[in-house]
């Protein structure tokens, strides 16, 4: 293990809002690394192959995995949740021939790991989901690493993009990572605010951060025929969310999810950081021991860091 990413996901699992988890257990799955040892039915993957896989890891055999849609494989693995994860310097990955991705030399092991969950789940999101076209409109609701990501890759697809937080840090970053406007939404009422900004209203709405309220804010700065995005995990309280369901109805919304990508998917996201259209390693806000990791994992929903944490084992 070279480096790993500490993520809100993780603290989700610490706080026992993931029925996967079962104790003992170890952390992470946002992670790049050297491939140590192969088993004996692996054949396109070597030792030494610098890899990195996707947060959900697919059977290979299932109709969804042969689609290409792995992240919503049925009998789908994952490190970090389902078995033990990347916080250690050794971690195990199932039916790794399907699920590895090789890494470019060009990309550090670093921004790998910040790919795994944040990132992906956000190209994901913007490009594979919510289909998004240059000159469109986007609003962002959430500046932490999916958000800042989803901002990112936006702007690299040639969109206008507005980002929503109440954090001014986060606004700040959100305006680095390529925000074209932003707003606190502790002072703004966001969605009239995107409706004024965009003349009626977003093409495409991002949750980043995954609320009953932000999701709501989402779809409700949406023009007619716009398209929602949940990328952000809901606490368990807002599992089962009250959304404007007539707003969907009315202005013929459509509603996606995005739960991670397929490693199928990474080849036009790997060739966008290799020609330096997308930045990932920008995001990244500090390195921390794994020592740390076990201080910092705790206090993740109370922390001020707006950018991506690695941990380096």
């Amino acid at each position: 293990m070279e480096a790993t990413g500490l993520c809100r996901s993780d603290w989700h699992g610490w706080m026992g809002h993931d029925d996967d988890i079962h104790l003992p257990h170890v952390p992470g799955h946002e992670w790049a690394g050297v491939v140590a040892e192969v088993g004996s039915d692996v054949t396109r993957i070597k030792v030494g192959d610098r890899i990195t896989v996707p947060f959900v890891s697919g059977c290979g055999t299932c109709s969804y995995c042969l689609e290409g849609n792995a992240q919503v494989c049925p009998d789908q693995t994952q490190p970090g949740f389902s078995n033990w994860g990347s916080f250690a310097e050794f971690v195990h990955i199932d039916r790794i021939d399907f699920n590895a991705i090789l890494l470019p030399n060009e990309i550090s092991f670093a921004t790998a790991a910040s790919l795994g969950c944040r990132f992906a789940t956000a190209f994901r999101g913007v490009d594979g989901r919510a289909k998004l076209q240059s000159g469109e409109w986007i609003a962002i609701f959430g500046c932490g690493g999916v958000g800042l990501s989803s901002i990112m890759i936006a702007k690299a697809l040639g969109a206008r993009v507005i980002a929503v937080d109440v954090n001014e840090g986060a606004l700040e970053k959100a305006k680095t990572a390529g925000a074209e406007f932003t707003i606190n939404s502790r002072n703004i009422e966001p969605t009239e605010k995107i409706k004024e900004i965009t003349g009626g209203g977003a093409h495409v709405g991002i949750d980043a951060l995954g609320s009953e309220g932000t999701a709501s804010q989402s779809i409700m700065s949406l023009r007619r025929r716009g398209r929602h995005v949940q990328i952000g995990l809901l606490l368990p309280v807002d599992r089962n969310s009250r959304i404007p369901m007539q707003r969907a109805l009315s202005y013929e919304l459509d509603l996606f999810g995005s739960h991670g990508m397929s490693a199928m998917d990474y080849p036009k996201m790997l060739m966008m950081i290799s020609e330096s259209q997308l930045n990932p390693e920008s995001l990244i806000e500090r390195t921390i021991s794994l020592e740390e990791a076990a201080k910092e994992l705790p206090l993740l929903d109370t922390a001020l860091i707006t950018g991506i944490t690695i941990i380096k084992p």
